[in-house]
């Protein structure tokens, strides 16, 4: 009898614990952006600049409750990167800043100076992304066309 009323009182707990659980408000945070090959240097992005696969970005984020999130991202075919998560509402992103690691492209490897890193106030709600400026590499040579 006692470890059927073992038995009966822990899977008492574990239903409280789930209910208690699911009672958490999720909210979910993304962050897209875009990564170009400024082509002609001319730090604008016009139709001869393409955008670069494969290139490396860093978000960090600050949590409403002081945590440090850091997260790493590459640009798919579009050139554009994209970070998402799924955490409860008291631990969504307060503030972030997203800032280019590297580009594996040798002809459009030079960040521009203004592009160092963007910092911004995330104050989106659930569901809903936020969209950061292009991230802009100098060609390495312009062409003559430029």
């Amino acid at each position: 009898m006692d470890s059927l009323m073992c038995k009966l009182v822990m899977g008492l707990v574990v239903m409280v614990g789930i209910i208690e659980v699911s009672g958490v408000e999720a909210w979910t945070g993304e962050i897209r952006g875009r990564v170009v090959c400024d082509v002609c240097a001319d730090s604008s992005i016009g139709p001869e600049d393409h955008v670069l696969e494969g290139a490396e970005v860093a978000v960090l984020c600050i949590t409403k409750s002081g945590e440090v999130v850091n997260y790493q991202a590459f640009t798919n075919t579009k050139g554009v990167y994209t970070v998402a998560e799924t955490m409860p509402e008291s631990e969504r992103w307060d503030a972030c800043l997203a800032r280019p690691i590297s580009s594996f492209h040798t002809s459009c490897n030079h960040l521009n100076q203004a592009n160092n890193g963007i910092k911004f106030t995330y104050n989106r709600p659930s569901g809903n992304f936020h969209a950061v400026k292009p991230f802009v590499y100098r060609h390495q040579y312009a062409p003559s066309y430029c």
